[in-house]
């Protein structure tokens, strides 16, 4: 026979506010704020001088016993415990697992003075429980600023980085974190330690590690500065490429994708990305990240060599119409439109014609409305119709009104 537990809920006076745990010896300070004895005693032996809950300054550190508050603690605890020979209640919490202002306080002083795994993990696990607490330490004054310091010191073990980049991925999305990481790691002239911390991850954390530090990266790429401080980092673009090359994970695939498209706002950076195959690496696995950044890659005429030059470019770009969203649909149009229209490969041409590209360009003209497309649909469609000696374009339009739409 199972044996059924009892829960109890605690009323939220009876806990200490330090440790949220039922309070054993509740003791007062001048403030009048009660705390069990053995938490308020580590608070003001650490050097603090302030009542944790208010944050005003003590006058003084003296507390007296809350007699009273003890008493109805004792009553409670006997009043709930079960007749003799039963198991003893289990205490439920009024409210989900949390984490109290002062303990958030006392984490965040920690992980400042060690970086330590431990400490880190307390708050990756509280912060990854529910959209409330990501809400609530990303408001909470200095969190970010500690979490990012983790990736700035020297010396900080491997584990430490990882669950410091985890946390930071978990709140990216709330309100002013993306901006305040920016101004903190790339705007204070300390980026260097930042993406040597990223690098490190890159080449010995975990595979979601690899993925989330990617992610973070990406995400403070605000701007222009911010997007030439990262692309100049030589070891980082060269760890994206390797990445690219030899991981066969499509989340970290369209992670690194994504970033290398982000800062790929220079000829300089383009032509590096070139220079080291690129184009041939993305033909491999085409994804609508890959779309994007062959797009901007086309935007330079070595750009529309390269992807002219490689054999299983073009077709793969084929394939991919129809078959992607109106996003990677108009950076798919893009790529063949310069390498067909301005730069005039006729190997490009070929390659789209055999694909059947015609007919689908056709369709994507068809169901566009009037726009960059559409005027690069009609201009794909001249530029083909010398290659399509079995087609019957020879009196066409570029008028689609016979087509149905799809």
């Amino acid at each position: 026979m199972v044996k059924k537990e009892l829960y109890i809920t605690v009323p939220s006076v009876f806990r200490c506010p330090i440790s949220l745990d039922v309070m054993k010896s509740p003791v007062s300070l001048c403030t009048g704020v009660t705390y069990d004895r053995s938490s308020i005693q580590k608070w003001l032996e650490s050097g603090h001088d302030t009542c944790p809950t208010t944050m005003q300054v003590l006058p003084s550190k003296d507390f007296i016993p809350n007699l009273t508050l003890h008493r109805l603690i004792n009553l409670w605890i006997q009043s709930s415990t079960l007749r003799p020979g039963s198991n003893s209640p289990r205490l439920l919490p009024a409210t989900p697992p949390a984490i109290s202002e002062v303990q958030a306080k006392l984490l965040m002083e920690k992980v400042e003075r060690e970086s330590c795994d431990d400490s880190l993990s307390k708050v990756a696990e509280f912060v990854s429980c529910c959209e409330e607490n990501r809400k609530f330490v990303a408001r909470f004054d200095g969190f970010v600023e500690v979490i990012a310091g983790v990736l700035k010191r020297k010396c900080v073990e491997i584990k430490a980085l990882e669950t410091a980049v985890r946390i930071l991925d978990l709140i990216l999305s709330e309100n002013g974190v993306t901006e305040g990481l920016n101004k903190l790691i790339l705007k204070s002239n300390q980026e260097s330690k930042f993406l040597s911390a990223i690098v490190l991850i890159l080449q010995h954390g975990s595979l979601n590690s690899k993925i989330k530090s990617v992610r973070v990266l990406d995400s403070v790429a605000l701007d222009s500065e911010s997007k030439r401080r990262i692309s100049d980092s030589q070891d980082l673009i060269s760890i994206l490429l390797q990445l690219l090359k030899t991981n066969n994970n499509g989340s970290l695939n369209d992670a690194v994708t994504s970033i290398l498209t982000t800062i790929s706002i220079t000829r300089s950076i383009r032509s590096r990305l070139i220079e080291n195959g690129i184009v041939e690496i993305l033909s491999n696995s085409l994804t609508e990240k890959s779309l994007k950044l062959l797009a901007t890659l086309s935007t330079c005429s070595e750009g529309r060599s390269a992807i002219s030059s490689e054999p299983k470019c073009a077709a793969a770009i084929v394939e991919k119409l129809l078959k992607v969203s109106k996003r990677g649909t108009e950076d798919a149009v893009t790529v063949l439109w310069s390498t067909c229209c301005l730069n005039k490969e006729e190997k490009v041409k070929e390659a789209v014609v055999k694909g059947n590209g015609v007919t689908k360009i056709l369709v994507i003209m068809q169901r566009e409305g009037e726009g960059n497309v559409k005027m690069m649909c009609r201009d794909l469609v001249k530029a083909l119709r010398a290659v399509c000696k079995d087609w019957c374009l020879g009196s066409y339009e570029t008028k689609t009104t016979h087509i149905r739409p799809c």
